[in-house]
């Protein structure tokens, strides 16, 4: 039995959910986020409550009883909140910069690494003498942010041997010893 799917989510001040042809609308002051939720699940609105039932209990309704459930949660947290990825440059010469929303990562390569982000995405980069430079990602989008973040993680991912590359805050990262002499 799916435990995440059967708990109700709560709608807070401000944000509007409305059910229509099998599609959870979503509307806040930020924007408004659409899901497509697979015939048979039944989604219930009742107050500031939202009940979600599965048509049956066949393992592959039960596994996206459970995600349709975060989903929607994270389409009204994110409306209500918002969510924010931190990403830090670890490396000699790694730089990040940005104009509007164009990033520029110096990341050892012979060239510049220029991405231009969506609108939906706001970027801010924090460069600090002796620290590492830090991407700071914000959206109401929580999967969008997820892809963004691991497109620029996978420029240049951390190495084991001496951590260099593009990580995530407070990311622990599986080190190997060099060689023995």
């Amino acid at each position: 039995m799916s435990r995440i799917g059967l708990a109700t989510i709560t709608i807070p001040a401000g944000i509007n959910v409305d059910v229509k042809d099998n599609i959870v609308t979503v509307k806040g002051s930020k924007a408004e986020l659409k899901q497509e939720i697979k015939e048979g699940f039944d989604v219930k609105i009742e107050g500031s409550e939202i009940n979600i039932t599965r048509p049956s209990d066949h393992k592959n309704d039960r596994a996206l009883h459970g995600l349709y459930r975060s989903l929607i949660n994270n389409m009204i947290v994110g409306l209500d909140k918002g969510f924010t990825k931190e990403l830090e440059l670890v490396g000699v010469g790694y730089r990040a910069s940005n104009q509007g929303q164009k990033l520029d990562l110096s990341l050892g390569f012979s060239h510049n690494i220029v991405l231009e982000l969506p609108a939906e995405v706001q970027l801010e980069t924090v460069s600090e003498k002796g620290k590492n430079p830090i991407i700071k990602l914000t959206s109401y989008d929580k999967q969008l942010l997820g892809m963004i973040a691991a497109k620029i993680r996978s420029f240049r991912k951390p190495e084991p041997y001496k951590g260099k590359g593009v990580k995530f805050v407070g990311e622990q990262l599986r080190r190997k010893a060099g060689k023995s002499a």
